[in-house]
């Protein structure tokens, strides 16, 4: 065979080569593949948002808000947020620390004086935001025959105040909600407004965050979602499972848009300031989940993939979602869903592979 002959042979051998290897895969049209799939087998619904140095990269909604009226998911859809309320609740604790109106170190009984159970009432404000406080959950038997009546924090403790606590406040971490309603009520007397009032005017107005509320659920909210549980095709309407309304604890509801800005306006110390905004989200604890400690009303995790990340997580019958700040490569990731969990966990965790894994890798190394 000559030379000619040879060359040709190898193109030719080289160029089928390439039409038979796909082309590299854009990771992002590969999550946007996966959404569709999740969507389409109805494991997931919900909203998903990933922004960096507060400009949004990647923003998708899937599923319906509500099934029966087909009414579909967008970016503007109002979602439960379960316990990620609770970043709120330490917020306005910090605030008031900040504005020297209460000692994170001082006994709750010095702003709940008549607290009906003494144990409990010499648990200090940095164990409640910590959970180390021993003070217990709220859901069981006792809430489920009292959920119709639970309308205000001042009912929550008039239910479960008397209870000691469960091991000596300050030995262990223990997730408690009840602690949290207790802060809720700490915000309520100090402030002299109630909970919900106090975080409209001081969180979600200065963040400007107008989807963002937690209304009692008899009340008609425009573009909030229905939850759904179970598994598909089995899914039910999982609203006779909701409280009267959410709480200091966990509950109310948001968009994927509201929460980046209240991401945001944290990072800019508009709520505030710098030292109790690293107070705030700097780990305090170990918790049970490898690579988190436990800050107020944050989690403050380092992963072994190098990401660093602050945030809370929120689920229960019919919702999941996720707020995750990574400050270190400047981005903001939230999940809402209207599922069970892990609905929202498994999909922040393909925004982490395929959109702020890949931030940090082209960032690595750039101060």
């Amino acid at each position: 065979m000559n030379h000619f002959c040879l060359v040709l042979a190898a193109t030719l051998a080289a160029a089928a080569s390439a039409a038979a290897t796909p082309p590299p895969t854009d990771p992002l049209a590969a999550l946007t593949s996966e959404l569709d799939r999740r969507a389409a087998d109805e494991v997931f619904a919900g909203a998903v948002l990933v922004a960096r140095d507060g400009k949004v990269v990647y923003s998708q909604a899937r599923g319906f808000a509500d099934r029966e009226k087909k009414i579909a998911n967008t970016l503007d859809t109002r979602f439960r947020l379960g316990s990620m309320n609770k970043m709120f609740t330490a917020v306005a604790i910090l605030q008031l620390a900040q504005a020297g109106k209460v000692k994170l170190d001082a006994p709750l009984g010095n702003y709940l004086r008549d607290y009906p159970n003494a144990e409990t009432a010499q648990v200090t404000l940095h164990q409640l935001l910590t959970h180390t406080g021993g003070t217990g959950d709220i859901f069981g038997p006792m809430f489920e025959s009292h959920r119709a009546e639970l309308r205000e924090l001042t009912d929550y403790v008039a239910l479960y105040g008397k209870r000691a606590p469960e091991f000596p406040p300050g030995a262990r971490h223990a997730y408690s909600n009840y602690g949290f309603i207790l802060l809720g009520r700490v915000v309520e007397v100090v402030s002299g407004q109630s909970y919900y009032d106090y975080v409209r005017e001081h969180i979600f107005a200065p963040s400007g965050m107008r989807d963002t509320d937690s209304l009692p659920e008899n009340t008609h909210v425009p573009r909030l979602s229905v939850p759904y549980t179970g598994s598909p095709p089995n899914l039910e309407n999982a609203s006779d499972t909701l409280p009267f309304r959410g709480t200091s604890a966990g509950g109310g509801y948001s968009t994927v848009g509201d929460m980046l800005k209240f991401a945001l306006a944290l990072n800019a110390h508009r709520l505030l300031d710098a030292e109790h905004t690293e107070l705030l989200t700097t780990g305090k604890v170990d918790t049970p989940m490898r690579d988190t400690r436990y800050a107020y009303g944050f989690e403050d995790v380092h992963l072994p993939n190098g990401l660093h990340r602050i945030g809370h997580s929120g689920g229960a019958t019919g919702m999941n979602g996720l707020l995750a700040i990574y400050p270190d490569v400047h981005c903001v990731l939230v999940v809402l869903a209207n599922r069970d969990p892990p609905a929202a966990m498994e999909v922040a965790r393909l925004l982490v592979e395929n959109v702020i894994l890949p931030v940090r890798q082209t960032t690595r190394g750039v101060s």
